[in-house]
């Protein structure tokens, strides 16, 4: 069962994306109980392959007030989790020019937090354009077929 923290609908919009990867992520005691209280934010997430190892940067976990003396630092890189033929996979992407590993979702899978990236390419200002206007588009011929159907 999955149960969605944060997303980052930014990215679709600013991004075309062409696949997705499912993650674990790395984390210490204070991090998954701030993320219990939904102190998350992956808005500025985005993923790097180093040294054979994938980073998730740029997401925001706010430390935990109930912590005792012990507290995470919130915008600090943290490992995520993958199999070594998906690392590779990864890094085969990211060494074409012009994609990029974006955090989409942080979502709960059975006690587990997993993170949801993916691999994309910057959509220019005109493509965003012509998004919208198929999304104006689709809604009123949805808007028309229910008339129809309806009898009105």
């Amino acid at each position: 069962m999955k149960t969605e923290i944060a997303n980052n609908r930014k990215a679709r919009h600013d991004f075309t994306i062409s696949e997705t990867f499912e993650t674990g992520i790395a984390l210490k005691g204070t991090e998954v109980k701030s993320i219990r209280a939904g102190k998350i934010n992956i808005r500025d997430a985005y993923a790097r392959v180093e040294n054979g190892e994938v980073f998730l940067y740029g997401c925001d976990i706010q430390p935990y007030e109930a912590a005792s003396h012990t507290q995470h630092e919130s915008k600090a890189p943290r490992k995520l989790l993958l199999h070594r033929k998906e690392i590779n996979k990864l890094h085969a992407y990211t060494e074409i020019k012009g994609s990029v590993l974006i955090a989409l979702k942080v979502y709960w899978k059975d006690k587990r937090v997993k993170v949801e990236l993916g691999v994309g390419k910057g959509k220019a200002h005109q493509d965003r354009r012509e998004d919208l206007k198929k999304r104006v588009q689709d809604r009123e011929a949805d808007r028309e077929m229910s008339r129809f159907n309806t009898g009105r």
